[in-house]
């Protein structure tokens, strides 16, 4: 049994995997902290979620867990990991892990000293749409893959979204806030390795109410095959649509022998194969909501065949993501990954 402890729930992605934990029986939740009083009031008041400590420290100190969950804003998480690194406890954590390199290296060095798991909500790889891409590209249904568009825009909600968003150090950055879907997604599909930032750029477009909040995102990267990516993960989704439209996470593989394109809300998957007069509609993969849970419990369990993804891998995408931020804030290109 796994004794799971939350820290922070300022972004609601950190109630789906408390739900995920709550429903699996090889999971206990024995702890759960939030320290800003206005989110803490609230989830009172939804009453999903039981509250026990105001404090991390406390908590860490009061509470015997195996592993902490992180839900705080992301300018604080890497600080969270880093504490529950250092006390001897996993952490699997909503994207971003952090937002600095030196966060990430220091992770990634206790993790590695100590012999513990860093999991993440990367849960793309959960999508059964995206898992039969998958299978389907390294079936070699479209050939070798030679150029990938990824547009995980996102509607901006400015007013709705949480107020931190928009406070100076605590989001850092739209790339690595979004964008870590496209990075961690991209080579598990193909099997290929990134191998440099080509270009990137990350500006204020829409958000005029915060004109230092860089809103869009936009980023060439070049694989290991030469295979060209161009990724945009802008807040430029018209607000009344929320995530319905077709263009969400639209991701568009172009091979050899053809081109398959899929997004989160179509039905279905399209394939173009080279030679062929029609376009095939293929149906999506069932799916395995919560597989990012499941996975991080294996890899604890050192149950290799159940890991679908690993600590290794979170670390390396969650590294690439920060060094393409880093590309667009400084305007640096051609920077070997």
């Amino acid at each position: 049994m796994l004794k799971l402890a939350f820290m922070g729930f300022r972004h609601g992605h950190i109630l789906s995997l408390y739900d995920h934990a709550a429903q699996n029986k090889g999971v206990a939740i024995v702890g759960s902290c939030e320290e800003d009083a206005q989110t803490a009031a609230q989830l009172r008041q939804g009453g999903r979620v039981e509250l026990t400590h105001d404090n991390y420290g406390g908590m860490l100190d009061e509470v015997d867990c195996d592993a902490v969950a992180i839900g705080d804003y992301y300018g604080k998480r890497g600080a969270i990991a880093i504490e529950a690194l250092k006390r001897g406890k996993h952490v699997i954590s909503d994207k971003p892990i952090c937002t600095s390199l030196e966060e990430m290296e220091e992770i990634a060095s206790l993790s590695d000293r100590k012999g513990l798991k860093v999991g993440c909500q990367l849960d793309m790889r959960d999508n059964g749409k995206f898992q039969r891409i998958r299978e389907l590209v390294q079936g070699g249904a479209i050939g070798e893959v030679h150029a990938i568009s990824v547009g995980g825009q996102h509607p901006l909600m400015f007013g709705t979204r949480p107020g931190w968003y928009f406070e100076k150090g605590r989001h850092g950055g739209t790339i690595n806030d979004i964008g870590i879907h496209a990075v961690d997604m991209i080579p598990w599909i193909t099997g290929l390795s990134f191998a440099r930032v080509t270009a990137a750029r990350a500006w204020n477009a829409f958000a005029a109410e915060v004109p230092y909040f860089n809103d869009a995102g936009q980023f060439m990267l070049e694989m290991a095959n030469g295979c060209g990516v161009m990724g945009d993960v802008s807040y430029f989704m018209p607000d009344s649509m929320g995530y319905r439209l077709p263009q969400y996470w639209r991701t568009t593989l172009w091979g050899r022998e053809g081109v398959i394109e899929a997004s989160l809300n179509t039905p279905q998957i399209s394939l173009a194969k080279s030679g062929s007069q029609e376009v095939e509609m293929i149906a999506p993969g069932e799916g395995t909501p919560g597989g990012y849970l499941r996975s991080f419990i294996a890899e604890i369990k050192g149950d290799k065949e159940a890991v679908s993804l690993s600590t290794a891998e979170i670390i390396r995408s969650s590294r690439i993501t920060l060094k393409i931020q880093q590309a667009a804030d400084q305007g640096l290109c051609n920077i070997a990954l």
